[in-house]
């Protein structure tokens, strides 16, 4: 499904602020796989997610995904077929746009509501329905008007309206009080399951690496330097991954906002 093949990745190179940031990274998900990723800042994370997305072009390697070769596919062709949530809820839709409006862009219909069908319409309410929120008697109100919470559901629904064949999930509850946060992630996890689709989320939360999904990914200075799935992973804790993570790079992690999550 997702085919990455030996990827590096190095910004301002032959300066004084080189910085690698990929190491001759490869990954590769089967169909359906939903597997979280977790890492030091700095570990390469997001990069991997902006190398997958087309934000930019990698320096050498390969991606392919669903079989095609996408590894110098512009973003905004990659974006059809790729769904992505950001740390930021202000991210991934329109503020000045009704919330009708921007199921309609999301529909593929540029926002107009004059080329949304009466049964489109009803599909946009009985899907806001299923986030809970009361969302779907407001659909004349401005997305700019709602909380965070209820925003990054709403880019969650837009992300996932299109069938996309990857999800992108780059800490996308970060940015919630927890509460909120939580409702997020279960509506995440019944979307993906229903949906059947393929995953990638970040997070910084150790325990929820465990807990969703069906893989979970370690990356530190640009490389993924663990991959655990399947029975080695069921009944793995916290403290054994911060063992894992000592033993593959030689140091104990020192990102307090992932060891306090």
């Amino acid at each position: 499904m997702l085919r990455i093949e030996h990827i590096s990745k190095t910004f301002n190179p032959g300066t004084v602020n080189e910085k690698t940031a990929i190491r001759d990274l490869s990954l590769h998900l089967k169909r359906g796989d939903f597997v979280t990723i977790i890492g030091a800042n700095g570990a390469g994370k997001s990069t991997l997610f902006n190398a997958i997305a087309g934000s930019f072009f990698c320096d050498s390697g390969s991606i392919f995904l669903d079989g095609k070769d996408i590894t110098f596919q512009p973003e905004y062709r990659r974006a059809k077929v790729i769904g992505r949530l950001f740390q930021d809820p202000m991210l991934g839709s329109a503020p000045g746009m009704t919330i009708e409006e921007n199921l309609a862009l999301a529909a593929g219909r540029g926002g107009w509501l004059s080329h949304v069908t009466r049964e489109e319409k009803t599909a946009f309410r009985d899907r806001l329905a299923l986030l809970n929120m009361g969302l779907e008697d407001r659909m004349k109100q401005p997305v700019g008007l709602l909380s965070g919470g209820q925003r990054q559901a709403l880019t969650l629904m837009m992300a996932t309206m299109a069938d996309p064949k990857l999800l992108l999930l780059d800490e996308h509850t970060a940015a919630l009080d927890p509460g909120t946060a939580e409702k997020v992630i279960e509506l995440t996890k019944r979307i993906v399951e229903e949906d059947r689709l393929t995953c990638l989320m970040i997070t910084h939360n150790m325990q929820s690496a465990l807990d969703l999904g069906n893989r979970t990914l370690m990356m530190d200075a640009g490389n993924i330097i663990l991959d655990i799935q399947g029975r080695e992973r069921d009944g793995l804790t916290v403290d054994d991954l911060l063992q894992r993570f000592r033993a593959g790079v030689g140091k104990a992690m020192d990102n307090d906002r992932m060891l306090l999550s």
